[in-house]
C-alpha cells in the first residue's frame, strides 16, 4: 500500500488560514483607531481638554472661558454706549434702546463678575481695541447720524455675541455658565429687538458681518437720513431677571 503524500499548507499558512488571518488584521486595523479616539466610556475626547479647568461646578472649557470674557467686554463698552444714547438719541426709540442696554448690561456685568469670582477666572477691565473704536465713532456723531451709527454698531455687536451664547448654552458642562448663558440669551435678544425697533438697522450690513466679512466700525449710510421705511417694531419692555439665589 502506497503511503499518502503529506498534506501541504495546513495551519495558518493554508489558503483558508491566510484569508482568515488577513481578515482579522484588517478588522483590527479598523477597530483600533475608533477605540483609540474614544475613552473607555465610549465618548469622544474633549478637543479643548488642554484648556479645560476643573471646578466644583463642572468642567470649564475654553469656550466657556471665552464666553465669560465676551460678556464682561460687552458690559465694559455697551453700558457707556447705552448711557450716551439715553442723552444723545434724537428719537424715543433710540433713547429707549439705550435704557435697555444700561439696565441689561448692568445686570449681566454683575452676574458675570460673580460667576468669574466663584470660578477663580480673571476678567478684563477695559474694552477691546475694536470696541474702543466703536465708542469713538459714537462720540463724534451727532443728530440722526448718531442714531444710525448707534443702532447699526450695537446690532452688529449683539449679533456676534448671540451666536456665542447659543453655542455655549448647548455645549457647556458647567452649571454656573449654563445659568449665565440663560440670562445672556434673554438680555441679548431683548437688545437686538429694541435696536431693530429704532428703524435704523441695516440688515444687509448685519448679514455681511455674520457671513464673515469685515465691515468698518461705522456701516455705510442708508439711502435716507431717517429710519428705514417699514423697519420699525413695537418696543418690548426691558427683559432681564434678578440673579439666582445663592
Amino acid at each position: 500500500m502506497r503511503p499518502r503524500p503529506p498534506v501541504q499548507g495546513r495551519g495558518i499558512f493554508s489558503g483558508t488560514g491566510l484569508i482568515v488571518t488577513c481578515l482579522t488584521a484588517t478588522l483590527a486595523a479598523l477597530v483600533f483607531p475608533v477605540w483609540f479616539s474614544t475613552d473607555q466610556s465610549g465618548t469622544a475626547p474633549n478637543v479643548l481638554s488642554a484648556q479645560t479647568l476643573e471646578t466644583s461646578y463642572g468642567p470649564l472649557s475654553a469656550l466657556d472661558q471665552d464666553f465669560l470674557v465676551k460678556v464682561r467686554l460687552a458690559g465694559l463698552w455697551e453700558l457707556p454706549a447705552g448711557r450716551q444714547a439715553e442723552s444723545k438719541g434724537t428719537t424715543p426709540a433710540v433713547r429707549t434702546a439705550g435704557r435697555h442696554l444700561v439696565e441689561g448690561h448692568r445686570f449681566l456685568d454683575e452676574r458675570v463678575r460673580g460667576v468669574a469670582s466663584r470660578l477663580d477666572l480673571a476678567l478684563p477691565d477695559e474694552p477691546s481695541d475694536e470696541q474702543k473704536q466703536w465708542l469713538a465713532a459714537l462720540d463724534e456723531a451727532r443728530g440722526a447720524e448718531y442714531d444710525r451709527r448707534f443702532a447699526n454698531i450695537l446690532r452688529i455687536a449683539h449679533g456676534r455675541v448671540f451666536s456665542v451664547v447659543a453655542q455655549v448654552r448647548a455645549s457647556t458642562r458647567n452649571s454656573l455658565v449654563r445659568e449665565l448663558a440663560d440670562d445672556a440669551n434673554t438680555t441679548v435678544l431683548d437688545h437686538i429687538k429694541v435696536l431693530e425697533a429704532t428703524g435704523y438697522v441695516d440688515f444687509d450690513a448685519v448679514a455681511r458681518d455674520m457671513a464673515g466679512a469685515s465691515p468698518p466700525p461705522v456701516p455705510a449710510p442708508p439711502p435716507a437720513s431717517g429710519p428705514l421705511p417699514g423697519a420699525t417694531y413695537p418696543l418690548p419692555p426691558p427683559a432681564y431677571s434678578p440673579p439666582p439665589e445663592q
